[in-house]
C-alpha cells in the first residue's frame, strides 16, 4: 500500500487493485485536482464532487466492497457541528491486510459505537492544523490515544501554497503538541502489513 499527500486533507492511497483519493477539494484552495479516471473518491465532508469521472464516490455512511478494498463510512460529528449533528464521515479502509482510518475534520469525542466500528487500526490519517477549523494537536492526540494506531500520518497543517479559509498551525508546532517525532519524512510512503511495527510511529508526507 502506498500513501501520497497533496495538501489540506487530500491523501491518495494506492494498492495493486485500487486507487483511493480522499478529500480532493484542492481546486477550492488554490491547487490542482489530482483525482483520476476510475479512482474511488472519498469525501469526509460536504463537497462539490470529483473533478474527473470516477469509479465510485463515497460520502455517506455505509459499507462498500470495491476493487479488493473494503470501505466502511461512519457518520460523525464535524468539528464545527452542534452536539447532535453528524455532517462528517469517517472512513475505515481495509486493503492488502492493512487497516486505515481517515477521520477528517471531526469533533474529537468519538462514541463507543464509533470506536467499535473503527476497531483495530494500523494507519491513522489525522488533521492537525487547528485554529477552530479542524483538529488541533490536543484533539488529534485524544483520537490517537483512543484509536491506538501503529502508524500516524498528519495532514491539514500550514502551507504557504494553500489558500486555507482559516490559517493552519505549522506542522512543527503540531508535532510538539503531540509530543511525537517523525520516523521519517518522505514523498511517498509504502508499507506492507508485515512491516508494521508494534511501537506507534509517525510519518510525515511531503506534499506532491
Amino acid at each position: 500500500m502506498e500513501f501520497q499527500y497533496y495538501g489540506a486533507n487530500c491523501i491518495r492511497i494506492t494498492t495493486k487493485k485500487a486507487a483511493i483519493t480522499i478529500d480532493d477539494n484542492l481546486a477550492h484552495i488554490g491547487l490542482k485536482s489530482i483525482t483520476k479516471k476510475d479512482d474511488i473518491a472519498l469525501f469526509t465532508m460536504p463537497h462539490g464532487g470529483p473533478a474527473a469521472e470516477v469509479k465510485l464516490v463515497i460520502d455517506q455512511p455505509g459499507e462498500y466492497e470495491v476493487s479488493n478494498a473494503s470501505i466502511q463510512a461512519i457518520a460523525a460529528r464535524a468539528h464545527i457541528d452542534e452536539a447532535k449533528q453528524k455532517t462528517a464521515t469517517m472512513f475505515k479502509i481495509i486493503a492488502e491486510d492493512i487497516r486505515v482510518a481517515v477521520v477528517g475534520h471531526v469533533y474529537p469525542d468519538l462514541s463507543d459505537s464509533q470506536l467499535e466500528a473503527l476497531g483495530t487500526i494500523d494507519v491513522l490519517v489525522v488533521p492537525v492544523g487547528g485554529n477552530g477549523y479542524t483538529l488541533d494537536s490536543i484533539g488529534a492526540l485524544k483520537l490517537i490515544r483512543e484509536i491506538e494506531p501503529k502508524l500516524i500520518i498528519p495532514t491539514h497543517f500550514a502551507d504557504d501554497s494553500i489558500n486555507y479559509p482559516v490559517p493552519q498551525q505549522p506542522l512543527e508546532e503540531a508535532l510538539k503538541g503531540l509530543a511525537m517525532e517523525s520516523k521519517e519524512t518522505v514523498q511517498k510512503f509504502k508499507i506492507k502489513s508485515t512491516e508494521l511495527a508494534e511501537a506507534m510511529q509517525l510519518v510525515v508526507l511531503e506534499r506532491q
